[in-house]
């Protein structure tokens, strides 16, 4: 990205060869981050996000009215957008998962209607990193004739994904989840796809998201995708010894999701008769950084709709930990997470007037 920055600093969108130099920069990211997904060159369309992925494709179906499918487990990208979209006078069904967090393709067809445009299912949730069965519900939607979303933000670079295989008509995409550059995402746009734009101006991406492009972001974005999911074999056998080890030093602990299949990074751990905040930041201060939620409401006192959607109540809700692995994780940050967080759920069980009546 460096270069972008000092050096091919032109206007992708001009014709002097400044401009056509960071075009073909662009053009060259576009090309890796198709490669990624089994995408064509011309289906990938450059955002600012995940967020604004998700608001183009529903927004861009659903803005014209009808009824939309969901789950009660989306990101609040997805969540908050339908919401809005409800007080227009757009319909939604808010479909429920198994307590592993895991939505009935069943379920999906029965709630299709005469009436239905959009079904909008994530790939896998960013809380308990469940994987949900896109494919069944890809071959439901096709037989209706409806489009399908997926959120794709955390299974990008994570797992396989072939959007030919899966049946997705959208999906979305960030940067930031594979070790990209924030502030830059991408949407698959099946060709034949025809979106409401929620940007108009310049006419950039083929009309369908104007704006100067952010070249710098969009060739480190490319970069992350070049390089791919190589080593979340490796994290995933991390994140199963996390577990058991945490399991074998810890009682009443407990893994939310673990029966279904799920991310190789993603670990929500609940932890009975301690407070999840009191964790969080005991942890913090051993170095260790650990979310009791999804990133984007960490701010909130609220329990997590994902955690209540499974079934838990809203105080095993604020006892979950939700630790997120990667490439750069090691053998010796398992090892110390093991040695300082049994300490730390003691001392906290310690405060807790139910654990002292075991």
């Amino acid at each position: 990205m460096i270069p972008v920055f000092t050096e091919n600093f032109g206007n992708a969108s001009s014709i002097h060869w400044f401009g056509q130099h960071a075009k073909s920069l662009i053009d060259e990211a576009r090309n890796q981050v198709a490669r990624l997904i089994g995408a064509e060159t011309s289906e990938i369309v450059f955002l600012s996000g995940g967020t604004e992925a998700d608001n183009f494709a529903i927004r861009g179906i659903a803005s014209r009215g009808g009824h939309v499918i969901t789950s009660r487990i989306e990101h609040h990208a997805v969540m908050h957008t339908l919401k809005d979209l409800e007080k227009q006078g757009v319909e939604v069904t808010w479909l429920p998962v198994s307590r592993d967090g895991v939505v009935d393709p069943d379920d999906v067809r029965r709630a299709l209607r005469p009436a239905t445009v959009l079904i909008t299912i994530m790939h896998a949730n960013n809380e308990i990193g469940t994987i949900q069965p896109i494919e069944e519900i890809g071959k439901i939607a096709a037989e209706a004739d409806v489009y399908f979303h997926s959120d794709g933000v955390q299974s990008t670079g994570k797992i396989p994904v072939d959007v030919r295989k899966l049946g997705v008509d959208l999906y979305s995409m960030s940067a930031h989840k594979i070790h990209g550059p924030k502030g830059v995402g991408a949407l698959y746009i099946k060709k034949g796809t025809t979106l409401k734009p929620m940007l108009t101006g310049g006419g950039h991406e083929r009309n369908r998201r104007s704006g100067t492009e952010n070249v710098a972001g969009i060739v480190g974005f490319g970069e992350a995708a070049k390089l791919g999911c190589s080593e979340m074999g490796r994290v995933g056998g991390l994140r199963d010894r996390l577990e058991s080890e945490l399991k074998a030093k810890i009682e009443f602990i407990h893994v939310n999701g673990d029966k279904a299949p799920r991310l190789p990074n993603t670990s929500n751990i609940m932890v009975d008769y301690a407070e999840g905040e009191g964790l969080v930041i005991s942890l913090d201060l051993k170095g260790v950084a650990v979310s009791t939620g999804s990133a984007c409401s960490s701010g909130s006192l609220e329990p997590s709709h994902v955690l209540t959607a499974i079934g838990k109540t809203p105080d095993e809700a604020h006892g979950s930990l939700r630790f997120s692995l990667s490439s750069m994780t090691t053998d010796e940050d398992i090892d110390y997470v093991v040695g300082v967080l049994p300490g730390i759920v003691d001392r906290l069980r310690e405060l807790s007037p139910y654990y002292k009546k075991l």
